[in-house]
């Protein structure tokens, strides 16, 4: 399961064509939740209603599927990239792999576990510089112990398809075929 996070001021149709294709494909379940706000909870002063609904939501599929512990994914786009880096580090127990497409920030109330960390970002990013956000956090976790791969491409604040597909087999990389 791959749980897909929009952008500020977006909508979970604006993430869902990017993905829909390549869960079709590979056999994976795909969720994408809205946010309460205009952004997710954690942008604006901690983890609440959107964590909570995120939980609900999460225990009524997980009532009709069985979830595979070792491919449960958090990802996002911008606000979004920012929201699964950072739910996904804090319940690394829970996530097995965090995928962030240019992401801001990262706040984490407790590491825990050791999800494998995907983070693309352009080098032309005119809303959130690289040097302040994305090669930031690739060293400082990567300085923690996780495993993480940094992808860098001559584009601006932007869900870059070539990209998804790598993101996509850094994901399925593992699964049964």
């Amino acid at each position: 399961m791959l749980i897909m996070f929009h952008g500020a001021g977006g909508f979970p149709e604006k993430v869902l064509p990017f993905l829909e294709q390549h869960a079709e494909t590979h056999g994976f379940l795909l969720m994408a939740p809205h946010s309460m706000l205009p952004t997710w909870d954690i942008v604006v002063g901690g983890h609440g209603p959107d964590l909570e609904r995120l939980e609900a939501a999460l225990a009524e599929v997980a009532s009709h599927y069985t979830l595979d512990a070792s491919h449960f994914g958090f990802a996002g786009f911008s606000d979004g990239g920012s929201y699964s880096l950072s739910t996904g580090i804090t319940n690394g127990d829970i996530a097995s792999h965090v995928i962030v497409f240019s992401g801001g920030f990262m706040s984490v109330f407790m590491q825990e576990g050791s999800p494998r960390v995907f983070i693309s970002h352009g080098l032309v990013d005119e809303q959130l510089p690289i040097d302040t956000s994305a090669r930031k956090h690739a060293a400082n976790l990567k300085a923690a112990g996780y495993d993480v791969e940094l992808v860098e491409f001559n584009g601006k604040h932007i869900i870059h398809p070539p990209i998804v597909q790598m993101a996509v087999d850094f994901f399925t990389r593992d699964l049964p075929r």
